[in-house]
């Protein structure tokens, strides 16, 4: 089975209550693991990648190494463009055969944003291909994260209503104390604001920052319009750490079983994942 549009899969997930994980996939063992553990737990899945995982392969060098792991797999999964930065690199992701793409201009003027995400439905839509866009501001909770700026600035329940009418995007990521990276104690999400946001905006919501959030709020979550939550920083910090541990400890120098070992980390990351957002079984 091919990539699937990420809407067939959220769309499903918005509609009965649950919500797909995204996981950053920035090489072939990563995306092997992530998509034998979504097929293991018959689960839909997202692969995505960016600006922070394309120094490793450019798009369409990406894609292609998706598109052959994947075609060992029957799980449904999307590939997706997070946090693209321009509309070059967005062309270069369809033309990849992504099946969703994000442009994120949160950081611009309004009606730039608006602007330039129009644009890019009017690319994706006639190929069927999912787009996401973002209102208010996800900022970084810890220097490591490669996503977000110094500051969060929440979303605005009729800003993004009008947002999502006139660009026609069809998942929106909202900023509702959620941040990019490992928070520093506890985080804190505004459950009444994202209500709201629910209530103003038709179509499926996006939490950024999954990493940290405790499994109770995420379920909340849940209930109120995610249908998405984007898995990084725990995946990349349980790989990087089993690097250097064994680098330190001066086992593994031959880098092929390194990765290997590091590789291990991540399927317990992926299941929980995957049953904490109930995309588990539902495949």
């Amino acid at each position: 089975m091919s990539f699937v549009p990420m809407s067939d899969l959220v769309g499903k997930a918005f509609r009965r209550g649950y919500a797909v994980p995204a996981f950053c996939a920035w090489n072939a063992e990563v995306m092997e693991v992530i998509l034998a553990t979504a097929e293991k737990l018959r689960a839909p899945v997202i692969l995505m990648s960016g600006p922070g995982e394309f120094p490793v392969l450019p798009p369409a060098s990406m894609a292609a190494v998706a598109y052959a792991i994947k075609a060992r797999y029957d799980t449904p999964a999307a590939l997706h463009l997070d946090h693209g930065d321009s509309m070059e690199m967005v062309d270069q992701c369809i033309a990849a055969r992504y099946t969703s793409v994000m442009l994120d201009f949160s950081a611009r003027p309004f009606e730039e944003n608006v602007e330039a995400l129009r644009q890019v439905v009017g690319k994706a839509r006639p190929k069927g291909i999912t787009v996401e866009g973002e209102i208010g501001r996800i900022g970084k909770a810890d220097e490591a994260a490669v996503e977000g700026g110094s500051a969060s600035a929440y979303t605005d329940p009729g800003q993004a209503a009008d947002y999502v009418r006139r660009t026609g995007v069809d998942l929106l990521a909202v900023s509702v104390g959620n941040k990019h990276g490992f928070y520093k104690g506890q985080p804190h999400l505004e459950f009444e604001l994202l209500s709201e946001l629910h209530a103003a905006v038709p179509v499926p919501l996006v939490m950024h920052g999954g990493t940290g959030i405790p499994e109770k709020d995420i379920r909340r979550s849940l209930e109120l319009g995610i249908a998405k939550v984007n898995v990084a920083s725990e995946l990349v910090h349980g790989f990087r750490e089993s690097l250097m541990t064994q680098w330190r400890d001066g086992r593994n120098l031959w880098t092929p079983i390194a990765l290997a070992e590091a590789a291990g980390t991540l399927p317990a990351v992926v299941e929980k994942w995957l049953r904490v957002t109930g995309a588990a079984g539902k495949a």
